[in-house]
Formats: C-alpha cells, sequence, structure tokens
C-alpha cells in the first residue's frame, strides 16, 4: 500500500479509515501525538520519539494499554507495510470514546498511526520565516493534539510567503509554529531552556549533541529579538528539518556570518540520519 492508517488494531489505506465519532479527539483534542521520519524501513531516533510520547501520556494521565517496546515493534511492523522507502511516520494516542463530557472516568486509550510518502527537507535551501506574539497557553512542552494556535500561526506565515513562523512572549523567543529556533554568535550555540514555553525537540538534541561532537560551545538560555536579528546564524531544526539556516525574518536579511559551521553541523546531521536509517539486506 501508499499509505497506511491504523486505529484501534484496524488497518487500511489512509482515505479509507473511519473513526468513531465519541473519540475524544474530535472534541477535545484530547491526546498527544509524536512524529518523526523513516528510510529503508528503519525509524529515525524511535526510541527518543517514544520516550518523549509515554511522557506526554503521563503529564495528561492517558494511559495506553501497551509498552513501549510493543509500540515501537507495532510502528516498525507497520512501516514494513508500504510501498514506499521514506515515508512521515505519526502516531497519537486519545482518552478513548465517549459522549462529550469535560470530565472522563475509566476510559480506554485509543491508538492512531499515519504513514505517508514524506522526506526529510532538504537542507541546502535558506528559508524565510516572520514573527508573532506566542498567544498560546503554558503547556508547549506537552506535545498535545490541541494544535489551533499553531495552525493560525503556519497560515500566517504563509501568507507571508514565509516558512515558518517564529513566536516570542514579549521579547523572548520561545520556538516556531512546530519547529524549534536557534541562533549562533561567536561560534556558540544559544538555544532556549526546555521550560512550559517550549516543546523538547528530539531534533534539538541532536544539534545540541552535533555541537558537542564538533567543538562547537552550547549555551542554554533564553534570547531576545533583538539578540536574534543580530546574531552570526538563525537555525530551525525539528524532526523533518534537521537544519535549516533562516536567510530573512520579517523581510529583513539575517545571518549569513558563520556558513561553514552551518555546513558542518548540516553534514553531521544528515551523516547521523542516514548512517540510522542504512539499508539492511
Amino acid at each position: 500500500m501508499k499509505t497506511l492508517g491504523y486505529y484501534d488494531g484496524q488497518i487500511g489505506e489512509l482515505e479509507d479509515m473511519k473513526v468513531p465519532m465519541l473519540d475524544r479527539a474530535c472534541y477535545f483534542g484530547d491526546g498527544i501525538y509524536d512524529a518523526t521520519y523513516s528510510r529503508n524501513k528503519k525509524i529515525f531516533a524511535l526510541d527518543e520519539h517514544i520516550d518523549r510520547f509515554y511522557r506526554g501520556l503521563e503529564k495528561v494521565d492517558i494511559k495506553l494499554d501497551m509498552t513501549k517496546e510493543q509500540l515501537k515493534g507495532l510502528l516498525l511492523s507497520l512501516v514494513k507495510k508500504v510501498d514506499e522507502d521514506e515515508l512521515f511516520v505519526y502516531w497519537q494516542a486519545t482518552r478513548g470514546e465517549g459522549l462529550r463530557e469535560h470530565c472522563y472516568e475509566n476510559m480506554t486509550a485509543k491508538l492512531w498511526v499515519m504513514l505517508k510518502p514524506q522526506s526529510i527537507v532538504d537542507m541546502s535551501q535558506k528559508i524565510r520565516l516572520v514573527t508573532h506574539e506566542d498567544i498560546r497557553y503554558t503547556l508547549c512542552d506537552i506535545k498535545t493534539l490541541n494544535l489551533l494556535p499553531n495552525v493560525l500561526f503556519s497560515q500566517y506565515a504563509k501568507s507571508k510567503n514565509a516558512h515558518e513562523c517564529i513566536l516570542h512572549r514579549g521579547d523572548r523567543v520561545t520556538e516556531c509554529a512546530h519547529s524549534n529556533i536557534h541562533i549562533l554568535k561567536d561560534n556558540v550555540l544559544i538555544t532556549p531552556p526546555t521550560d512550559c514555553f517550549i516543546l523538547k525537540g528530539v531534533a534539538r538534541e541532536h544539534l545540541i549533541n552535533a555541537c558537542k561532537a564538533l567543538g562547537i560551545c552550547v549555551d542554554i538560555r533564553p534570547f531576545s529579538l533583538d539578540e536574534m536579528m543580530n546574531s552570526d546564524e538563525v537555525i530551525l531544526t525539528s524532526s523533518g528539518s534537521l537544519c535549516l539556516q533562516v536567510e530573512s525574518i520579517d523581510g529583513k536579511e539575517v545571518g549569513g556570518k558563520s556558513n561553514n559551521t552551518i555546513k558542518l553541523l548540516q553534514e553531521y546531521l544528515l551523516g547521523e540520519f542516514r548512517s540510522n536509517t542504512e539499508y539492511e539486506g
């Protein structure tokens, strides 16, 4: 099959799948998700994504009747059912099914999986970003299904012909609509701390580790809009965009002062992705 959907044990092409109207995802976005990419039937950084997924489930009191190893085995088996070599791998667990009521009791969590052909982003491109006040709540460290603000931020960026939207609370830069944001200054990577305003991105952790491997200092601290605009480089990371160089923000040119460092980081991260998803005959 070209795509794959999974819901509570049922499997089929995405366009053929049906989910119950009473699933709480439909009314409350009551669930946790995670996503990564696969290549050659191997899923990149799967353990890290599953660990984050289960941390999220615990924080919102969703009890999935499946161990980490069982979920890992299921995802790997589902990837093998799809004909394509490179896939976007998405899964979520909702609290379960029931008549619409805010409170819950004794619910059975439901697992959803979606697989579709998709490759990681070409890192040779330079991207344009815009900024917007971060008006979300303070549960941004949990990867929940409640993404309406992120949808609106992403659409705002699209309306401005930009790749992504940088969020800020006052003068403090937090993250993007669906990415983490970092800056380079004097060969030091500055990345915001992962508090309640920022999701701890798996790609962010890989960028930090790449910096350490390459002898680039890392400073985990908040940075301001002014610092960002005057940095040597602005870097965007996500599971599908391992390390992208930003060329403009709100129509103003930024970065371009540490091209060699950016190239080293991109080569390191792409090499890591490829080596961990090599074909095994």
